[in-house]
């Protein structure tokens, strides 16, 4: 499991509390990169609240990837700005972080892969 993801092990798989599993205790703590560490899901956000602009520029790279079904390129750096750019004019809302990624460039113009074929 990702370290990030241990912050977030009190939950079940369908999102409720839990705080032993099979008789013990679950153990929440965790490391980010850089070496910040954490204590739970309450510390995990506060963490990641700390380096803002890090986490939606992380993110939307993330989600970026996903949608492209490739990793990104140099070329799409100034892509992921533009959808950042506008996620700060948008009070950071998931749905305009969605939009910016489905009005992209790479997404509605996907450039063929070396073989000639289109994503």
């Amino acid at each position: 499991m990702d370290p990030i993801g241990f912050g977030l092990e009190n939950f079940d798989a369908i999102g409720g509390w839990r705080s032993h599993e099979g008789g013990q205790p679950i153990d929440s703590a965790g490391q980010l990169p850089g070496g910040r560490s954490f204590q739970g899901p309450a510390e995990l956000k506060a963490a990641l609240l700390s380096r803002h602009s890090a986490f939606v520029r992380c993110l939307t790279e993330k989600l970026l990837t996903y949608a492209l079904g490739r990793g990104l390129e140099r070329a799409d750096r100034r892509d992921v700005d533009n959808i950042v750019a506008k996620l700060s004019r948008k009070d950071y809302r998931f749905s305009a972080l969605v939009l910016g990624v489905v009005e992209s460039e790479p997404f509605l113009h996907p450039q063929p892969d070396i073989r000639g074929e289109a994503p």
